[in-house]
């Protein structure tokens, strides 16, 4: 009994230790992208979130954590992704003027509207990849993107 008093004081202070490591592990937050510098409000923008080296570019959405879409009011447009786990992420924006979800391309550039995390302007030796468009999500953040035509 004398050993089990002594003990109690420790396995409470073991069990409230896992119970705020597990709490900080699993902690959720927001990322609201808000996309700015639209050419006209027609169509919608379209957010694509990244979160895996390699996976951008990605021309035809195929390698997305998650992906949704906002009406443009005054050029811009705004979505919040809610639940994200701390970790690394990228987000690409896409200007959809016709809505069918597909980046329009005349002879090789993109003819809509397209944007990155941490990119100003894209060009041939400016490409936009996960490593460069990377960031850290610790809180809840808001990251503006400009829109950029080709």
């Amino acid at each position: 009994m004398k050993y089990l008093k002594l003990l109690t004081p420790f396995i409470l202070g073991l069990f409230l230790l896992m119970s705020v490591s597990k709490s900080e592990n699993t902690a959720k937050y927001s990322l609201t992208i808000k996309a700015y510098n639209l050419n006209n409000s027609t169509g919608s923008v379209q957010f694509t979130l990244y979160n895996k080296d390699g996976s951008i570019p990605d021309e035809h959405f195929e390698k997305y954590y998650k992906q949704a879409s906002a009406k443009i009011t005054n050029k811009t447009a705004t979505y919040t992704f809610k639940n994200l786990p701390i970790g690394k992420y990228a987000v690409n924006i896409h200007h959809d003027e016709n809505n069918d979800k597909k980046i329009e391309k005349g002879w090789i550039l993109p003819i809509e509207g397209i944007g990155f995390s941490n990119f100003e302007d894209i060009g041939f030796s400016n490409r936009p990849n996960f490593k460069k468009a990377s960031f850290s999500l610790t809180k809840n953040t808001t990251k503006k993107i400009k829109i950029i035509y080709m």
